[in-house]
């Protein structure tokens, strides 16, 4: 079953990338969700429409969440349960035509099965999952950065930096350089492939969950700040690191 939904989310990331590519060809209808910055375009809804097809059509057993909300409302994580983020850095996509990305992942109770990652721009397809290792372009991942923090660059989130919520200042003063980039995709796919060491958010459910279905499978701990369980109902604080990098920020928390 694990193997036949690899191969069709493959195939559903391939026509969507083409749908993407479509769409930029003419101008994009932006509307604004909660602020100036929190934008939501055509393209979103219209991509999360033609995963919610695919996956209603192939597996109409399972759940769905959506960050557009295209599709039935879940009541709960238990059973099957898909996760979209149809376009993910949707500000970035608005304004630049860049640094965004697709992230789909497939949970069952609440544990990760699988999760991908496509940077649309760059054409990387990142995906994996506990049982089953990472691969980046189908290339086997199995090294994790070492580096220590002051050793390394991290991502962090803007505004948690300038509030220096979470201490989220301090540990970037502390780390080699600071990026900050906007989008969740690019975060966990930076650290996953070990050219950063930690990626600190605010992280909707949507946002975290695709990226830490792939990190478990090299043992990237992906842990809420906030010291509660991760519920897939709401935006919670998110360190992704590994080993040597995630034990020194937990010092300063």
């Amino acid at each position: 079953m694990t193997e036949q939904v690899i191969a069709d989310v493959k195939q559903w990331i391939a026509e969507a990338e083409k749908l993407i590519i479509e769409r930029l060809q003419t101008p994009l209808h932006v509307e604004e969700k909660t602020s100036q910055a929190d934008v939501v375009t055509n393209v979103d809804k219209e991509v999360e429409a033609f995963f919610v097809k695919k996956i209603t059509t192939h597996y109409p057993q399972d759940g769905i969440l959506g960050e557009e909300g295209m599709a039935e409302p879940v009541t709960s994580m238990d059973g099957r349960v898909w996760i979209i983020d149809p376009i993910d850095g949707t500000l970035n996509f608005a304004k630049q035509q860049d640094h965004y990305c697709m992230m789909l992942a497939l949970y069952d109770n609440q544990q990760p099965v699988v999760g991908f990652i496509y940077d649309v721009p760059r054409r990387e397809l990142l995906w994996g999952g506990p049982s089953m290792g990472v691969y980046f372009n189908d290339k086997a991942i199995t090294e994790v950065n070492p580096d220590t923090l002051a050793d390394g660059i991290i991502s962090v989130n803007t505004h948690m930096f300038v509030d220096n919520r979470y201490r989220v200042r301090e540990i970037a003063m502390d780390a080699l350089a600071v990026r900050m980039t906007g989008c969740a995709g690019i975060g966990f796919k930076e650290v996953i492939l070990g050219k950063q060491n930690a990626y600190i958010s605010m992280l909707a459910p949507w946002d975290y969950a695709p990226g830490m279905a792939i990190a478990a499978g090299l043992g990237i701990k992906t842990t809420p700040l906030n010291g509660e369980p991760f519920t897939f109902k709401e935006r919670v604080p998110v360190l992704v690191a590994a080993e040597n990098t995630h034990q020194e920020i937990e010092k300063y928390l």
